[in-house]
């Protein structure tokens, strides 16, 4: 590998992407080739590119999320390795973007120190953990969490947010049948028997989004 780590930033909001562009050119090892707002973006560029390492938000507004764009980068031709810089430290969300493949998975409340060394560790293939995030994967490891659907997890966060299952269906537009199957499995997979039981599970594990 290059001595200088070759980087794509991907996040939905320009001042971020600014701000992590200043920041990251203070530091001669680094070079930012490109910029995406959107997953779709940060494919193409990808495989365009070839950066040594994709800085990859989650939440990415319209499109394809950051998970999504993390498994086809990687499906992609040159993969690249990529790291998740979010706001977002659920289990559910540590769980996605490592099981798609991410390399690291950093805190945007970290240091800046602590960006760059993730971003050579993850160059390196050698995995970047926040600290809290490394605790909780471990604790991860010891029980794992219910493997829910993309689907049965929209119905669980709607179900968080306090919605019925006629409100849930309007939000994502399914019937209220197809609503009620899946809190079915839902509740199974958490071992609860009520809403505000899989609710309590949800929030006690940081299931919900």
């Amino acid at each position: 590998m290059n001595d200088t780590v070759r980087l794509v930033i991907c996040d939905d909001h320009a001042m971020v992407r600014a701000g992590l562009l200043a920041l990251l050119s203070s530091d001669p090892a680094i070079e930012v080739v490109g910029e995406a707002s959107t997953g779709e973006e940060a494919v193409s560029l990808a495989a365009a590119l070839r950066p040594d390492v994709v800085l990859m938000d989650l939440q990415l507004g319209e499109g394809i999320d950051g998970v999504e764009a993390t498994r086809r980068i990687l499906a992609g031709p040159g993969a690249s390795h990529v790291l998740v810089l979010t706001t977002f430290d659920t289990d559910t969300d540590i769980s996605r973007a490592i099981s798609a493949g991410a390399t690291g998975y950093l805190l945007k409340a970290e240091k800046p120190e602590e960006l760059f060394a993730a971003i050579r560790s993850a160059a390196a293939g050698r995995p970047a953990l926040s600290p809290p995030i490394a605790s909780r994967v471990m604790a991860q490891m010891r029980s794992p969490l219910p493997q829910l659907t993309d689907r049965e997890q929209d119905i669980l966060d709607q179900l968080g947010q306090g919605l019925g299952n006629k409100e849930i269906a309007r939000a994502l537009f399914i019937s209220e049948a197809t609503v009620k199957t899946h809190l079915g499995r839902i509740y199974a997979k958490l071992g609860a028997d009520t809403r505000s039981g899989a609710v309590a599970i949800a929030k006690e594990r940081r299931l919900l989004r």
